[in-house]
């Protein structure tokens, strides 16, 4: 239900207490304010008659604007669950698989009452991996097998190493989603690289491509000196065969250095290594799982409702109902709306902002009888949620670390922790929201009509999604094509960084808005529903700072200003998100950079297009052009600030 509001909440004494401050601004020299006071009834007698005018003022037409909604189907929108992805170390590698159960509960430190809960989607498996094999890999070469031990060190790549050349280490099995660990035995011979940052990058092989694999360790200094390399593989990460060797493969491979720093003029060597399992990565929402809670006895009428012991219900799936019957229990599946259904139909609605399950109701026809919208429970009968999510908001998106607390305990799991922001958090939907939303529900009527109607319709099936970008291909194979560019909500951590990876919307979200367009699209359309074109952006700029600017607090400013102006959500010249499509211009950066305090001079700007999944950089240009629906992604800015 939609809680309605009031339009004027003053009451007969807080009217009294106005009228009485009013005339003391007004007539100071009347002081006698007692009830015996002719004035004083005076001013009562009006504040009584005002007060049940608001009492009905208070009924329309607001109120009856707010029933009107109810009327059309307008419910508020439920709060969404932050979505974060987790860490998880042994205490030490294992021999034998460690699980972690899906449920399982973490939370973040800190004071009781501010805890925020996070619970594991899945099953994570934390299985033992061993290195069997290692190759080098020479550009324009093949693979070749090498043996490795401290009496015969191998040289990782040629004797100059050139860009592609890269070093193979084969698993004994796939490591999808495992944190590995490589302890490579390295001597100080790749002359010329900055240790800090290494022209390399790490691949896993998924079977398709060379995936790049998050490095959370890297204690070698570039492959110079012995240490421990610490990766995440991707989730997709298989075995296959390489140099007629099967292996589950990963590789370090040789890059273009980043502009000003040196590359690699001899070759690192490797005489030891070895790898084991010390960890795992998998996902967990800010949502608490209830299971196989009894939502009440049917009293075999039409219209029952319901109230779940918590509320809100989280927004996804659809839920299933479960109502017992005499062979066992009968699976009812959850609507948007009891409309086309008729007695047969094992159907319900969840109120899920309200936390009320509702049976489908019977409508009088005029021939007195009863058309029932839905099947009706027998009397008596039990109902049950297997599961359901409750929780969600805004305060699940939490900052990178804050995730701590291992609150179910797992042998052999010493610690969690979140590496990125919790993304994803969305508020439940208030009264006023829903009245804006409530004329544009009135004019789509339920059908994706316009690429208006298209854009309210999929916010409207995945209210987690930030924004949505709806247009028709004016030319070529496309036509008759509609195409849902959906950006998914995501948060900065404290530099103002977005992680690419968080703007690829989760498979659910895309799932529930193709179902829901592909229910209302006119006949003859074809709707598809993906992610936008993003154009990676990099800024390389020279400042010179006044003289009482910190140059590092500056530099670092700097950096902010540019990811918050290149921000494809919160970005753009109007702060609301970069318009899709809209070129970048090296002047408009000049104009960020020179607003900042402590900027004395903006003495040059290079702008640079930058492809974020494998670090490439073009040529600088002065004006950026976008695909006519793209967006732009900051990535990896320099600034470097010097004194006047």
């Amino acid at each position: 239900m939609i809680p309605t509001p009031n339009l004027d909440d003053r009451r007969f004494q807080d009217l009294v207490d106005d009228a009485k401050r009013m005339v003391q601004q007004r007539c100071p020299e009347w002081t006698d304010h007692n009830v015996s006071d002719p004035g004083v009834t005076l001013i009562e007698t009006v504040a009584m008659m005002a007060d049940e005018l608001f009492y009905r003022l208070n009924r329309v037409p607001d109120r009856l604007y707010v029933q009107f909604l109810e009327l059309l189907g307008v419910r508020l929108h439920p709060a969404t669950a932050a979505r974060a992805e987790l860490y998880a170390w042994l205490s030490a590698p294992q021999p034998d698989d460690v699980v972690l159960p899906a449920r399982s509960e973490v939370a973040t430190g800190g004071d009781p009452e501010d805890v925020v809960v996070f619970a594991t989607t899945q099953d994570l498996v934390i299985a033992p991996r061993a290195l069997t094999t290692v190759m080098v890999h020479r550009a324009g070469e093949s693979a070749v097998v090498q043996e490795v031990h401290a009496e015969h060190p191998v040289p990782c790549f040629a004797h100059e190493p050139a860009i592609g050349d890269a070093l193979l280490l084969g698993l004994d099995h796939a490591a999808g989603s495992l944190l590995v660990s490589f302890r490579l035995g390295c001597e100080v011979q790749g002359v010329g690289v900055d240790p800090r940052y290494p022209p390399l990058v790490w691949e896993g092989w998924t079977g398709k491509d060379w995936t790049p694999c998050e490095v959370v360790v890297d204690g070698t200094g570039g492959l110079n000196r012995t240490g421990d390399v610490v990766l995440l593989l991707p989730a997709e990460h298989t075995a296959s065969v390489i140099s007629q060797v099967r292996a589950g493969w990963v590789r370090c491979r040789v890059v273009e250095p980043e502009p000003g720093y040196p590359g690699y003029t001899r070759a690192p060597v490797l005489r030891t290594a070895s790898a084991a399992t010390v960890g795992g990565c998998v996902p967990a929402v800010h949502a608490r799982t209830v299971a196989d809670e009894v939502v009440g006895l049917s009293e075999g009428v039409p219209g029952q409702r319901f109230a779940l012991q918590h509320a809100p219900v989280v927004a996804g799936p659809p839920l299933v109902l479960e109502v017992a019957a005499g062979h066992g229990w009968d699976a009812w599946q959850e609507v948007e709306s009891f409309a086309g259904h008729d007695g047969e139909d094992r159907v319900f609605r969840v109120d899920r902002a309200a936390g009320v399950v509702e049976l489908a109701p019977a409508v009088r026809e005029p021939d007195g009888t009863l058309r029932r919208c839905g099947a009706v429970p027998p009397k008596g009968a039990p109902l049950r949620l297997p599961a359901y999510r409750t929780g969600g908001g805004v305060a699940g998106n939490v900052a990178e670390g804050a995730v701590t607390v291992l609150r179910t305990p797992v042998p052999f799991v010493a610690r969690v922790e979140n590496p990125w922001p919790a993304h994803g958090g969305v508020a439940a939907e208030t009264v006023d929201e829903a009245r804006l939303r409530g004329p544009l529900a009135l004019r789509t009527r339920d059908r994706a009509v316009t690429v208006e109607d298209i854009e309210h319709l999929a916010l409207q099936a995945a209210p987690q999604i930030a924004r949505v970008h709806a247009y028709t291909p004016a030319e070529g194979d496309d036509i008759g094509t509609v195409r849902v560019l959906v950006v998914p909500s995501a948060v900065t951590d404290a530099q103002g960084v977005l992680r690419f990876e968080d703007m690829v919307p989760p498979a659910d979200a895309v799932e529930a808005i193709a179902a829901s367009l592909e229910e209302r699209r006119t006949v003859g359309a074809r709707i598809v529903v993906e992610p936008p074109t993003y154009q990676g952006v990099t800024v390389v700029a020279r400042l010179t700072a006044t003289l009482r600017a910190a140059p590092a607090l500056l530099e670092a400013e700097a950096v902010a200003a540019l990811n918050r102006y290149l921000d494809p959500l919160r970005g753009g010249p109007a702060g609301t998100g970069w318009p899709f499509g809209r070129p970048l211009q090296v002047g408009e950066i000049f104009a960020v950079l020179q607003r900042l305090p402590g900027t004395e001079l903006v003495d040059d700007v290079r702008l640079f297009a930058a492809d974020p999944l494998t670090g490439k950089r073009s040529e600088p240009v002065q004006r950026l052009d976008l695909d006519p629906h793209g967006l732009v992604f900051s990535f990896r800015h320099q600034v470097r600030v010097g004194r006047g």
